[in-house]
């Protein structure tokens, strides 16, 4: 959780291909303080069956930056039973492998950071 010197993170990934959250992505936090600055990771965690990932580590104080590393490629590559397989002519099963989300906080905000998420394309935005 946020407090007056530090910011919060939290994240969920949604499936838009299969229409349901994205379960086992592993997600990877870093933080840096400054534009200049070089990141420090912070850990990581999987999403849940919900898509979400809870538990991130907390933010040192100081930081202005953060970055969310998701590793797409491992859950597109589980049995097409358990997710909506998509490939074009044969290819890749995903366009993707990894998206890595870079984005500024300031103190005592929190920041929940959702990824739309589909083979071939993503989206992100800053959610409540």
């Amino acid at each position: 959780m946020s407090t007056d010197t530090t910011a919060s993170v939290s994240t969920h990934v949604l499936d838009t291909s299969a229409g349901r959250p994205a379960g086992g992505v592993a997600v990877r936090l870093a933080a840096r303080s400054g534009r200049d600055a070089d990141w420090r990771a912070l850990g990581g965690r999987a999403t849940d069956e919900d898509g979400r990932c809870g538990d991130l580590p907390a933010l040192p104080e100081g930081t202005t930056h953060v970055r969310l590393d998701f590793a797409v490629e491992a859950y597109f590559a589980q049995p097409a039973g358990s997710r909506a397989e998509a490939r074009r002519d044969g290819g890749a099963h995903v366009f993707f492998p990894e998206v890595a989300v870079t984005f500024a906080v300031v103190p005592g905000e929190h920041y929940h950071v959702p990824l739309l998420l589909s083979p071939f394309g993503y989206s992100v935005y800053r959610g409540s």
